[in-house]
């Protein structure tokens, strides 16, 4: 345990004193080393260089007239450089004229303080910019910590949010013909299509960072509307039949419907929910108005839903079904190619072509594996042999 008068000097603020004659470094040393630790430099260079250090004083009493760097060039260089900036500088000068102060002062000095010194003067202002630096280096360290928990409240409520889309979105997988991975690689084609785009006139003015990021984490809930369509067409192997296909066409406003539902009860507009609307209600409209829900083409069509929509056909031709193959790379592009100005926007197609290398990675990346496949096979399994159940008791 160090001894009472150990700590004692260890917690004193520390004061940096810069003259070039020794007679004055010495009798400052004298007057302060008693209630201060002190430190001392005989040349601006040389406090300079202490002040490279990691230890920084608590205050600089600070000559003007020194040969080589002036006290003036040292405050330029310590009030330009972020960690010496706010160390409070008083100056201790024979310059007593008006405008040597005005400049001090303005240069970013606490204090002008001309010799000869008075002492007891001198302690007190010495005594005043310490307790106006503690203070603020109080509320520095206050407003640090107040960012670092807003920072990790932020973080928390992200992790929280994108936790809720996920599992939304997985209670619509789980009664869907499509595996997982599809939510995964429908967002990240979202994404790079997002990216790719974001320097185009027609789609920059929306594809801001914060919306891509937006988009990213929206993308998911696509499909979240297929929770409401019957079991008997949602996982019908074959071809749906005219009314079992009106039937399926609802699930875009279901899914609209649904997450507005969550948002009213929310209670205020949240904007990744707006376009998780957008994108569910809209994905499946096509650029020449032939689609559903509302026949919408063109630019009526979000731009979320039509980058949508280009990432969803694409998913479901490359990627292994439960009652599919995966069909070729080249034979999906022709078809993205024969769908432009038609099913999908030209300008997203002509991105989409320079990207292929980029949707290609990211389709091996979250590739549907044989566990994938075997697990939706039981998956629905279970499904159809609960509902038989059901039906039954019926």
């Amino acid at each position: 345990m160090l001894p009472e008068i150990m700590v004692d000097i260890l917690l004193r603020p520390s004061i940096l004193v810069v003259d070039d004659t020794t007679d004055n470094l010495t009798l400052m040393s004298a007057l302060l080393n008693d209630i201060y630790k002190i430190k001392v430099a005989n040349s601006g260079e040389k406090a300079l260089k202490y002040l490279q250090g990691d230890v920084k004083p608590d205050l600089i009493l600070l000559d003007i007239m020194m040969p080589g760097m002036s006290g003036y060039d040292v405050i330029r260089n310590l009030k330009s450089n972020p960690k010496t900036r706010n160390i409070p500088v008083i100056f201790l000068t024979a310059m007593s004229a008006p405008e040597d102060e005005k400049k001090g002062l303005e240069l970013g000095a606490v204090d002008y303080i001309t010799k000869p010194i008075s002492p007891s003067i001198l302690l007190t202002r010495i005594k005043t910019q310490l307790h106006v630096k503690a203070a603020s280096d109080f509320l520095n360290d206050k407003n640090l910590y107040l960012e670092t928990e807003i920072a990790k409240r932020t973080h928390e409520i992200s992790a929280i949010q994108d936790v809720t889309i996920l599992a939304m979105a997985s209670l619509a997988e789980t009664r869907d013909l499509e595996t997982g991975n599809h939510i995964r690689r429908t967002q990240h084609y979202v994404k790079v299509l997002a990216e790719k785009l974001k320097t185009n006139p027609n789609f920059g003015y929306f594809l801001s960072e914060t919306m891509i990021e937006t988009l990213y984490k929206s993308a998911p809930l696509h499909d979240i509307g297929k929770v409401g369509i019957p079991d008997r067409i949602l996982l019908k192997p074959g071809k749906l039949t005219r009314d079992e296909f009106e039937i399926m066409k609802t699930h875009t406003t279901l899914g609209r419907d649904a997450i507005k539902h969550a948002e009213n009860q929310l209670g205020l507009q949240v904007e990744f929910l707006r376009i998780a609307k957008e994108i569910a209600y809209y994905h499946q409209e096509k650029y020449d108005g032939s689609g559903y829900p509302t026949g919408a083409s063109g630019n009526d069509i979000p731009i979320s839903a039509r980058l949508m929509s280009l990432a969803d056909v694409y998913d479901a031709l490359i990627s292994r079904r439960v009652y599919k193959e995966p069909m070729p790379h080249g034979e999906a592009i022709k078809i993205i190619i024969e769908g432009r100005g038609k099913h999908f926007d030209p300008e997203i197609v002509d991105a989409f072509l320079t990207l292929q290398d980029e949707f290609q990675a990211i389709a091996a990346r979250f590739m549907d594996n044989e566990s994938d496949i075997r697990a939706k096979i039981e998956q629905l399994n279970a499904l159809h042999n609960t509902n038989n159940e059901e039906n039954t008791d019926v």
